[in-house]
């Protein structure tokens, strides 16, 4: 059966070539027109490369009103997010290959050929896309399928590549200013200085600032969410020390500070008693409400996220056939965040007063939610014989992430203390202050190390002048070291006796006793638990490409991925998980069409074998112990093995100089073949008494749409030079319905497809001055749809869905300046 489905994508592919014109999408060019990408590590035409990429510009990306990583996912094909956390958190999806908290990225994000910062923390942090990262670049590559053999990180996905401009010879610059709806103003400037022929610097600066489109209706906390308010600096200097060795360093700097996201209320569960009342009156309020509008129970709510990043690479050609690079990179991300995970907002019915909460997630005062530094080292060799036939490169790789300190997160737990972030700060860690009528406040300290190392190769041979075969390979060695000191508070009790290990069945105390009371969180270290998981695995990639001539290339792939394991210290024989690995046939074509009409039409089809699959369970607390320590939790295991296959299209034709037509479509069949629940231990059935996937066999998998669709058309008026160049363009994204977890009820399980539009119009070179005026306008129709569910039904008694972004419209008014 697999041979006969991966034979049938070759003839389905090739079938296509043979029969469809050529067509190209404009991206960042070379002087020769070519769009010029860098997937293989080396800058190499587009048409040349057998992967398949989508490519945006800075002015595609600035059409579209791209801020954020989903924003990116939004006109991407084959790309989604997963904005489970809110949009400052959120993580991309490939092919089907998701992030759950707390495993590691399944796409691998880089920004000038370095890997995104580690964001170790109780949520995922998007690992290096925030906001304030899509300014001043010569383009963003979306790279599809695993690129583990040259790439840092082994991922099974993909992985996201942001390309910044670099300085140039000239001095130049611009000034841009933006203004839109729900008070948006943005400003940015960018200054290229030569200081010299061989000194160049270039700087750059990005503010932005607009009101949340989620509006406030429970009185408690910000009046707004999903508001936006970063700044962003980069200073890039390049430096050509001889005319044969050059070194290229960038500074970066991002500080975002916003209020967040808070899901709305859309089901209740009749099963949870406790909260089935107090949920059903909050879903009535909400009936009554507009689709923006939400409520919210943390009265401290922000997520604020800083990132520092240098990156240094020193290029060196040592001669005609061999050039060394080493690339080296230092950064620190920290977060605080303060946010409710669920949207609830459990009142009493007569007076509006807040009865209790499910949950929410705070830093520890004193304390990041997320604090980690990345170091990273990667010397790479590149070379090849004097006619072409062979061209090689090799290198190793070397990271360490370390935590800075210990970082903290408060969980209050079916409480009224609403304000206990203020009460933990006032006791200062003592929390003999806190009161709270009951339940329970969750307060772990945590760190997390990681360490990667590789080493790679890979080479492209010549078989004849149109013939090539591309082979590489990658050892990787993974290791992920959590520390867990797990402490909480309870309430009423005493304040003597309040503070508990939440992991005391693994603590004991030297007479085999467990220390289920500790004097005060200062003591947390008695809590203390370290587990580690370690993955050695090799990847691999082995390539064939034809190329009958300089328009047409046609190819067939495999390539071996895997995804490294990880820690979870806080679940009880299930604290760690291996890796997972998947195997991709991909055939392929990239054609060109030049004449009248002038573009290209790349298509890719393929096939992937995903086995032990990292997927999310939930461990079922046992009811029938006495005295449980054990709480329910979500787990992460190895349990699933799925197919995967497709086909992807990216097209474009310009015709007469005037018209052009953008198409991007994917087709994605996803299907989870089984599923094997992990068997719980003898001696841990006393804690849990199941382990239930949160996925089954023949489910899809989540945020994986089987249609997607992104058309783009441009139009640009054949106006005389003097006056300027004046286009219109309009995108149409259709996506189907995507699968969310069967952890939800049924009528709930999916995201609902979507139709969004969007316009724009520029005039470049105003009346021949160097001023570009533009206007663009984002989910025209003022779609509704959810962006992603929060799984909590099971848990605490509602379910709730994060709001899609409104329409959002804006002008940009651009003065350049310089040679």
């Amino acid at each position: 059966m697999l041979k006969a489905k991966k034979s049938a994508l070759a003839a389905t592919t090739l079938s296509i070539v043979l029969t469809t014109p050529a067509f190209a999408q404009e991206a960042e060019s070379g002087a020769s027109g070519d769009i010029v990408v860098t997937a293989r590590r080396v800058e190499e035409r587009l048409q040349d490369v057998p992967i398949s990429i989508t490519v945006f510009n800075q002015e595609q990306i600035s059409n579209r009103n791209i801020v954020n990583a989903g924003d990116l996912g939004i006109y991407t094909p084959s790309l989604t997010t997963n904005s489970k956390f809110g949009l400052e958190k959120a993580s991309f999806v490939i092919r089907g290959f998701v992030q759950d908290s707390p495993t590691q990225p399944s796409v691998g994000t880089y920004f000038a050929d370095v890997v995104g910062p580690r964001a170790a923390g109780s949520t995922p942090s998007g690992n290096g896309v925030g906001v304030g990262n899509f300014f001043d670049l010569q383009n963003v590559q979306v790279l599809k399928g695993p690129q583990g053999t040259l790439f840092g990180r082994n991922t099974t996905g993909g992985a996201v590549l942001l390309v910044p401009r670099k300085p140039t010879d000239r001095l130049e610059g611009y000034i841009e200013g933006s203004l839109g709806n729900y008070d948006m103003r943005r400003v940015q400037g960018v200054l290229n200085v030569p200081l010299a022929d061989t000194f160049k610097v270039r700087l750059g600066v990005d503010r932005m600032k607009r009101d949340g489109y989620l509006h406030n209706r429970s009185g408690v906390g910000p009046d707004r969410f999903a508001n936006t308010d970063f700044i962003a600096a980069r200073l890039s200097i390049a430096a050509d020390l001889t005319p044969d060795l050059e070194n290229y360093t960038i500074a970066s700097y991002l500080n975002s500070d916003n209020n967040g996201s808070v899901p709305r209320i859309v089901a209740c569960n009749p099963a949870i008693t406790a909260f089935y009342t107090l949920c059903q009156a909050q879903l009535a309020r909400a009936e009554t409400r507009g689709w923006w509008d939400v409520e919210n129970n943390e009265p401290n709510a922000k997520i604020r996220q800083e990132t520092i990043q240098v990156i240094n690479t020193t290029t060196w050609k040592a001669s005609d056939n061999l050039t060394i690079k080493n690339i080296i990179s230092y950064a620190e991300f920290r977060d605080t965040s303060r946010y409710t995970l669920q949207g609830d907002f459990f009142a009493n019915p007569a007076t509006g007063a807040l009865v209790t909460t499910a949950i929410r997630t705070n830093n520890t005062p004193g304390y990041y939610l997320a604090s980690q530094s990345t170091f990273t080292e990667e010397l790479q060799f590149q070379g090849g014989d004097a006619n072409g036939t062979f061209n090689w490169q090799a290198g190793v790789y070397f990271e360490n992430s370390d935590p800075i300190g210990f970082t903290s997160q408060m969980s209050p737990l079916v409480t009224l203390c609403q304000d206990a972030y203020d009460q933990l700060k006032a006791g200062q860690l003592a929390a003999d202050s806190i009161q709270c009528p009951g339940g329970s406040i969750s307060i772990p300290f945590q760190k997390t190390y990681f360490r990667n190392r590789g080493i790679y190769a890979q080479g492209t041979y010549k078989l004849t002048e149109q013939l090539a075969l591309t082979a590489g390979v990658r050892y990787t060695w993974d290791k992920m070291t959590h520390r867990y000191d797990g402490t909480s508070i309870s309430f009423p009790t005493p304040t003597t006796n309040r503070f508990t290990c939440s992991n005391g069945v693994r603590i004991r105390n030297p007479d085999g006793s467990f220390p289920v009371v500790i004097g005060s969180l200062a003591e947390h270290e008695r809590c203390k638990v370290v587990f580690t998981a370690k993955s050695n695995k090799p990847t691999w990639l082995i390539n064939l490409d034809y190329k009958p001539n300089d328009d047409i290339m046609v190819y067939v792939k495999w390539a071996r991925g895997f995804r490294a394991g990880g820690v979870a210290a806080a679940n009880i024989t299930f604290e760690t998980w291996a890796p997972e690995k998947v195997d991709t046939y991909e055939v392929g074509a990239k054609t060109s069409f030049h004449g009248t009409v002038n573009g290209y039409f790349n298509i890719a089809a393929f096939y992937n074998d995903f086995s032990n699959q990292q997927i999310q369970a939930a461990l079922i607390r046992n009811v029938n112990t006495p005295n449980n320590p054990a709480v329910g939790a979500a787990a992460i295991v190895n349990a699933g093995k799925s197919r995967i296959y497709g086909a992807e299209v990216d097209a474009s034709a310009t015709f007469f100089d005037s018209l052009k037509l953008d198409l991007g479509y994917t087709y994605l069949n996803t299907k989870v073949q089984s599923i094997v629940a992990p068997i719980i231990p003898p001696e841990t059935l006393v804690y849990y008494s199941a382990v239930v996937p949160n996925t089954q066999a023949g489910d899809r998998l989540a945020l994986s749409p089987k249609h997607r669709l992104t058309a783009t058309a441009t139009y640009t008026l054949p106006l005389d030079d003097s006056i300027g160049e004046i286009s219109f363009g309009a995108t149409l994204v259709h996506t189907s319905k995507q699968f969310m977890s069967r952890a939800i009820p049924e009528e709930l399980r999916n995201i609902p497809s979507t139709n969004l539009l969007l316009l724009n119009a520029t005039w470049k070179d105003i009346m021949g001055a160097p001023v570009d005026l533009a206007f663009f306008m984002t989910n025209v129709t003022n779609e509704k749809f959810p962006l992603t569910t929060t799984t909590s039904y099971a848990s605490f008694a509602l379910e709730g869905r994060l709001p899609n972004e409104p329409r959002m419209w804006g002008f940009r008014l651009r003065y350049r300046f310089g040679e």
